[in-house]
């Protein structure tokens, strides 16, 4: 049997580890006030690095949630740096309570990692898509099936990781990376793909099922 993983992500033992340490100190030289204030910054850091387990749907047409948070657009568009032509788009904000762990939305391999500095406006305004700093993740389904996943920093989520390398396989619901604090991911879908999701609807990473695909592989 494989051993359960610890449910917080490893990028935040650094911080945990740090705010605790200071907890300590501060509680030792009977600074009650501060100590509360640094017990409260490494309950929140916590909190915020959690990586529940989630159960992915066994649906091979599913696309499940990158992202957990509120769903702020469903929309056709057109934009030549994460997708070939017109295409389904659908964003996910996530506020500093959400789970900021990011999977993987379908099986695919790993074609492309593009990643480029920018701004950092609100991530639920639209410009954040147009100027913020962003990397995106070019996947394409065994079937040939091109889809983007974009992880766009926000206006206090300074630091956007992404484990996952070129010619990687991920499965339907694998963790892939996270934003720090609070941001947004952007979905690009194929034409032909069904939403099943409604606007302000709330996701949970790896087990909503945002979209189906029921098209073929494009020629």
């Amino acid at each position: 049997m494989k051993p359960e993983q610890i449910p917080v992500a490893r990028e935040g033992y650094p911080f945990i580890t740090l705010a605790a340490f200071f907890t300590l100190i501060l509680a030792l030289l009977g600074q009650t006030g501060p100590s509360l204030i640094a017990l409260t910054l490494t309950v929140f850091c916590l909190y915020f690095f959690r990586d529940p387990v989630r159960v992915t749907p066994q649906d091979q047409d599913a696309v499940v949630s990158p992202a957990d948070g509120k769903v702020i657009l469903i929309s056709e568009v057109t934009d030549e740096r994460f997708f070939s032509g017109s295409c389904l788009k659908i964003s996910i904000f996530m506020n500093v309570f959400n789970v900021h762990v990011n999977r993987s939305p379908l099986a695919g391999t790993v074609q492309k990692i593009s990643f480029k500095p920018g701004r950092f406006y609100a991530a639920d305004k639209d410009k954040a898509t147009l100027h913020n700093e962003y990397c995106a993740l070019h996947l394409q389904t065994p079937s040939g099936i091109p889809c983007t996943v974009v992880q766009v920093a926000g206006l206090i989520a300074r630091r956007i990781i992404c484990r996952a390398e070129v010619g990687d396989m991920l499965h339907p619901g694998e963790r892939y990376g996270l934003i720090r604090f609070g941001s947004r991911v952007d979905l690009y879908l194929p034409p032909g793909t069904r939403p099943a999701v409604a606007l302000k609807d709330r996701v949970r990473a790896g087990e909503t099922i945002l979209a189906r695909i029921v098209d073929e592989a494009p020629a």
